[in-house]
């Protein structure tokens, strides 16, 4: 009996071993889109948003997307309850939020959400940042 049970739990390991590395890597090669926000102030003087893609070229060993060249990055942590009422990006820059949630809202009401993972370029748009929970973003 003993012997049976050990080897149910380790055919159990096994099936959650490889159920958990297909899940990472999406059971096959193909990968899974990464999508930015680019906020940008269009010939309107308004903030517009759109949903691009990141187009990634074949390197060695990984994939590569090019962003822009920065000449430095920052953490920069917010209490919750955080607002940063309309105000102009002071440069292009790439924000990405590593931990909390919040919203950047535009001036003619769209809010797009920030949690982690969220990935946003910002070229000097105008707008008004509302956090709800603690956050750190990375900017540069």
């Amino acid at each position: 009996m003993r012997s049976t049970t050990s080897w149910i739990i380790a055919a159990g390991v096994a099936a959650l071993f490889v159920l958990l590395s297909s899940a990472q890597t999406g059971g096959s090669s193909k990968h899974k889109a990464v999508m930015m926000t680019r906020l940008y102030t269009g010939p309107d003087g308004q903030t517009h948003a759109e949903e691009i893609e990141a187009k990634f070229t074949a390197g060695s060993p990984n994939e590569v997307f090019k962003l822009m060249a920065i000449t430095g990055a920052e953490l920069h942590r917010s209490a919750p309850g955080t607002v940063q009422d309309w105000y102009n990006a002071p440069r292009r820059q790439y924000v990405i939020t590593l931990s909390g949630q919040g919203e950047v809202e535009l001036a003619g009401g769209k809010k797009i959400h920030l949690g982690p993972g969220t990935s946003s370029w910002l070229k000097t748009p105008r707008v008004r940042v509302i956090l709800r929970e603690s956050s750190v973003t990375r900017t540069g």
